[in-house]
């Protein structure tokens, strides 16, 4: 079986709006503009249509591995689900690569909102480093493990609560022991598995903070290499996806986020082990409006288009090609 890791935060947890008659959501977007119509089948009972060798997994906790687990999702990939009323990437995703594969796939979605990359979500291995604002004023960032995020260089850190990384293993946890129980998030007798690739939508809470957007390819880079290693999985590919508000040239916290998923994009050069495996999906032309902050107004179409692009990233990447997809 294919495993394809999805992390992130809240655009990942997804909040594009599935019922309703009105335009934004996927019922308007399929049964009134026509858009998406392989999401419809007339013969089932619901009316949409089921990936039945694609498994979509969504397991959710807050902090550390011994927080508890809430399962949004764990059946066979279709847009609608009785406990859940709104859609992610995963469903456009999960389309695409089932149009693409006839083999096993599961997509293994693990994350919460309100995460950023330089401090809940910071890799294993990660160093202490410093960062000096405009009012000259130098500060210790927490490396992995540490308490808290930061504190003033010569002062001495007093721990709170919550510690770098603790998401991140979380997150990690979660997910391998969904596939440690693949007769439950699978199918009955289902024997073993290849971890093939990463989904990664993130960066808006990075974005908010000068030191952390400035911080964010470094700590990409580092995320992308710990990933493969802690699922063995040294030639799975790696899509992420940038934030769909930023335009490309934009000089703000979020557009370093985007110059920082261009730049580990294994087409640009810069990290040449990432050629062929490694790819960023500039988002912008696929967003209906609104922001990350804002779940882009939880419009079903722009997490659709994204998705789907984020698959289709992933399938060029399976094929041996490596490129940037722009719309």
């Amino acid at each position: 079986m294919q495993v394809y890791i999805m992390m992130g935060q809240s655009n990942m947890v997804g909040m594009g709006t599935i019922d309703g008659n009105t335009d934004g959501t996927l019922e308007y977007a399929t049964h009134t503009k026509g858009l998406y119509p392989y999401l419809l089948d007339g013969t089932s009972a619901t009316g949409w249509s089921t990936v039945d060798n694609v498994r979509d997994v969504f397991v959710m906790g807050s902090g550390g591995p011994d927080s508890s687990v809430n399962v949004q999702h764990n059946e066979w990939m279709t847009p609608y689900s009785h406990h859940q009323k709104t859609l992610g990437p995963e469903v456009g995703i999960g389309f695409t690569m089932g149009n693409y594969t006839s083999d096993p796939t599961m997509l293994l979605k693990s994350c919460i909102g309100n995460r950023a990359l330089g401090w809940d979500l910071l890799p294993p291995g990660t160093k202490q480093w410093e960062y000096t604002d405009r009012k000259n004023v130098t500060y210790i960032y927490a490396g992995y493990g540490e308490s808290p995020s930061k504190w003033e260089k010569g002062t001495t850190p007093v721990p709170i609560g919550w510690k770098a990384g603790i998401q991140y293993d979380g997150d990690i946890a979660r997910a391998k022991n969904a596939l440690a129980d693949l007769d439950t998030y699978y199918a009955p007798g289902t024997e073993g598995y290849e971890v093939a690739g990463f989904f990664w939508w993130q960066g808006d809470r990075d974005s908010r903070d000068a030191a952390l957007s400035e911080r964010y390819e470094y700590n990409l880079v580092r995320l992308i290499k710990q990933l493969r290693i802690e699922f063995n999985a040294p030639n799975a590919k790696f899509v992420t996806a940038s934030l769909g508000q930023t335009e490309m040239g934009s000089t703000g916290g979020d557009g370093k986020i985007l110059d920082a998923m261009l730049a580990v994009d294994g087409k640009s050069g810069k990290y040449p082990e990432f050629a062929g495996n490694v790819a960023a999906v500039y988002t912008h032309p696929l967003s209906e409006g609104g922001a990350s902050g804002g779940h882009y107004n939880h419009n079903a179409e722009t997490y659709m288009n994204v998705g789907e692009a984020m698959g289709a990233a992933m399938v060029e990447l399976l094929k041996g090609e490596s490129s940037t997809v722009v719309v």
